[in-house]
């Protein structure tokens, strides 16, 4: 392998922004509250037992009669693993296994809901939909296909709801999302004899911010069962700003990168059987099909995918269904205990699953409780372990040659915990 044909490589081709199993279906978070935590998301649009309701359903709103606060935080502890080699052909050409890709994180969220009537509520969500980062070591011999990618979004959600009647609400609100992202890849093996394998062959920094809406709507039955239908639209980002790697000369340029972040849309139901038991359940379906490639231009790029193309990355993901089963235990007047069980389907088909994007389905286990101070004022915890299929991953190490390939599997799991403050007011 020569220098001359790494430089020749689209390496940047490889670049994508993706899961490393540790949060929902790819890139998407539910880690919205320390309460739902407790019952995996289950029957989160309807349950409203706390301000963090705004994060599923507007319309939900109009089940306060007083001023609401609620601030959380979820601690993620990820262990996702890859192990594999690269192949020349059928001929083993390097080992390639990297532990830990993924590092831990801390997902904050708050959110207030003010009723102003019997029928008109208020209320503003400051919390992430999307998110993600992984970090392979400088020197991994596949890193031209994993390296360092990050994103983070901030979605902030005002709301309104109106209650038509006694049985039926109704919301709606903005999301003003503000995003960054960065990604490095580095040579690896493609460096060859001459080489250093921790030369970035590709680099891009960028930010935007994108806009969209949702709605939401709630029937109440009677004061024991109800059920809510919501959605959420796709919001459009288009990354601006630096660019450097291989089909650039190695120059820094300016560049874009459009991401698509996919519409959302949840049934959701709430049964409370008798005066100590309920359960909750939710079927949560994404808009992944939104999500096909990944493609960055500018002006002074130039590669195999054509002038203009800084990196190309076809993705190819699909829609993807997300099931949730929950029950609360009303102990006493001071506590409840509650737990969930959640099964997460992967957008991600096995053509097209690669060492950035190892996702697979999962399976989420959760507990957690509720401890009220008073009548006003109560804190939750939830606890969750989510368990990640083990996948195989074949994949190029530059997008237009077979000359190599990575050939493994990848498994990963994670650990969450999380802590809420609830006031009313």
């Amino acid at each position: 392998m020569t220098t001359a044909f790494f430089k020749k490589s689209l390496i940047a081709a490889a670049v994508t922004l993706a899961s490393t199993q540790t949060f929902a279906s790819a890139f998407q978070l539910n880690e919205h509250s320390a309460s739902g935590l407790g019952r995996a998301y289950a029957g989160e649009a309807v349950v409203a037992d706390n301000a963090s309701v705004v994060s599923r359903n507007p319309a939900a709103m109009t089940r306060f009669d007083k001023m609401a606060l609620s601030v959380a935080g979820t601690y993620i502890k990820p262990d996702v693993d890859v192990n594999g080699d690269i192949y020349s052909g059928s001929t083993k050409f390097a080992s390639a296994s990297e532990s830990g890709i993924a590092p831990s994180a801390f997902v904050p969220a708050t959110y207030f809901i003010q009723p102003l009537n019997d029928e008109w509520a208020w209320g503003v969500g400051i919390f992430s939909n999307y998110g993600l980062s992984t970090e392979y070591s400088d020197n991994f011999n596949a890193g031209s296909i994993a390296g360092n990618t990050e994103l983070l979004t901030v979605n902030i959600n005002p709301n309104i709801a109106y209650r038509v009647n006694q049985q039926f609400s109704v919301g709606a609100g903005l999301n003003l999302v503000y995003a960054e992202a960065e990604l490095n890849r580095r040579a690896g093996v493609l460096a060859g004899l001459s080489g250093n394998k921790d030369t970035i062959v590709s680099h891009m920094k960028g930010d935007d911010w994108g806009y969209g809406w949702n709605v939401g709507t709630m029937y109440e039955v009677n004061e024991n069962n109800r059920f809510a239908l919501t959605y959420r639209s796709q919001v459009d980002l288009t990354f601006k700003g630096d660019y450097r790697g291989t089909s650039s000369g190695f120059k820094t340029v300016g560049g874009e990168l459009p991401l698509e972040l996919p519409a959302q849309a949840e049934f959701a139901g709430y049964h409370r059987l008798n005066q100590q038991f309920a359960t909750h359940y939710s079927v949560s379906w994404t808009d992944w099909s939104a999500f096909q490639e990944l493609k960055a231009t500018s002006g002074q790029c130039n590669s195999a995918d054509g002038v203009g193309v800084c990196l190309h990355k076809p993705e190819k993901f699909k829609d993807s269904t997300r099931y949730s089963l929950g029950g609360t235990w009303y102990v006493n007047p001071a506590w409840e205990a509650r737990i969930g069980f959640a099964y997460d389907k992967t957008p991600i088909t096995q053509e097209y699953r690669s060492l950035s994007i190892p996702d697979s389905d999962r399976i989420w286990y959760s507990a957690g409780a509720t401890y009220h101070i008073d009548k006003d004022m109560s804190v939750d915890f939830g606890m969750a372990y989510l368990d990640g299929k083990k996948v195989d991953v074949n994949e190029k190490l530059v997008e237009n040659s077979e000359a190599l390939r990575w050939k493994g599997t990848s498994h990963g799991n994670a650990l969450l915990a999380s802590a809420q403050f609830n006031m009313k007011f």
